[in-house]
């Protein structure tokens, strides 16, 4: 059985128009004509790949490369054989990815996983629900009534739309995503097993029990906002739930009820938001952090991976640890137990009288 390709690039570009895309500049005498067909890193890219050189730990893969082209910074230029063709450029990687995109337009977002468009004959779409034309849905899944979505929208396999959520163009609903009691604006991706809408995590806790507090708000994602697979974001309690456009969400994050996120946020994988916080526009949350209910998060800030923020974070703060705090005083107390910890286990050490004698016997 072949190996088959997931992707194939949608045209080849000539090495010219690769520098006229990305501003690089070619080595005088170089075949401008040369062809490119795909992408591939600097150890196993071949003469019809573009490969990138950004970084001194893969230097030494020049020597060793076939790739057709090389994207490459100018500091690392001379350190090319001649025999490959190096484009300079101030971003190398920015670069790539700008071809990238270029060579597979069809990777940047999920496409219909039956390969088909339209509504297919094994997907539900109530009566009550208007899709407008060019609307793809996938065998098994689920419309709802009121339900709204624009064209140009993929709505995967085993995906339920529930009743009056509106989903806005040229987005891409992956198989078995749940969403409901949610306004979802254009060209919004969200990958499969997402969980939108659903009852936020509210009851009042007593003696004998705990008592349901409703959710009757809303989930509103805006415009070019991406969402990984398995991510769950609950609706609001008594104010909406909102993602701000452009904001990129990894997997499995889950978003509490009356959160608020600003435009143009990152929020790395595992990362937990309580409820009624909020993240200003281009706020970076790394891997596994978690955010306080109720806490506020400045404008650029940025917490580092694993980082608690329990209470509010300065715009543009860079803060790390348990509870997080400015990254300076953090690496400070870091290293201040390490050498603690490297001081006692110096003074634990047993000396030669502790072990019996010089040549440590009982």
């Amino acid at each position: 059985m072949t190996e088959p390709l997931f992707f194939k690039a949608q045209s080849a570009l000539t090495v010219g128009e690769i520098a006229s895309l990305t501003g690089a500049v070619l080595p005088e005498g170089a075949p401008r004509d040369r062809r490119i067909s795909s992408i591939a890193p600097l150890d196993r890219a071949g003469p019809r790949d573009l490969t990138f050189c950004d970084n001194a730990k893969y230097v030494g893969g020049l020597a060793t490369s076939h790739a057709g082209a090389c994207l490459i910074g100018r500091r690392f230029a001379d350190n090319a054989p001649k025999e490959l063709l190096t484009l300079v450029v101030r971003d190398p990687y920015r670069a790539f990815v700008t071809v990238a995109r270029k060579l597979f337009p069809d990777a940047l977002r999920p496409s219909s996983l039956f390969e088909q468009q339209g509504v297919a004959s094994g997907a539900s779409v109530h009566p009550a629900a208007r899709l407008e034309s060019g609307v793809t849905v996938d065998p098994g899944a689920a419309i709802g009534p009121r339900a709204e979505v624009g064209s140009g929208t993929v709505i995967g396999a085993g995906a339920v739309i529930g009743a009056g959520v509106r989903i806005g163009r040229d987005c891409a609903i992956g198989a078995r995503c749940s969403i409901t009691n949610a306004l979802i604006g254009d060209r919004v991706i969200i990958h499969p097993g997402c969980c939108i809408g659903q009852d936020g995590f509210g009851f009042t806790m007593g003696p004998t029990g705990h008592q349901k507090v409703p959710q009757i708000g809303r989930v509103i994602i805006q415009d070019d906002v991406e969402i990984g697979a398995g991510t769950a974001i609950d609706r609001g309690a008594i104010r909406d739930t909102v993602i701000g456009e452009g904001s990129k969400i990894d997997n499995l994050v889950q978003i509490g009820h009356n959160v608020s996120i600003g435009r143009h946020c990152v929020i790395v994988a595992q990362v937990g938001i309580s409820g009624s916080a909020t993240l200003e526009d281009f706020v970076v949350l790394g891997a596994r952090v978690g955010v306080n209910n109720h806490v506020r998060i400045g404008e650029g800030a940025q917490l580092a991976a694993l980082a608690i923020a329990s209470s509010d974070i300065p715009a543009g703060g860079r803060y790390g640890g348990f509870p997080a705090k400015p990254a300076k005083e953090w690496f400070r107390e870091i290293k201040a137990i390490d050498r603690l910890a490297r001081k006692g286990a110096g003074a634990g050490k047993p000396d030669d009288d502790d072990l019996g004698g010089e040549q440590g016997q009982p």
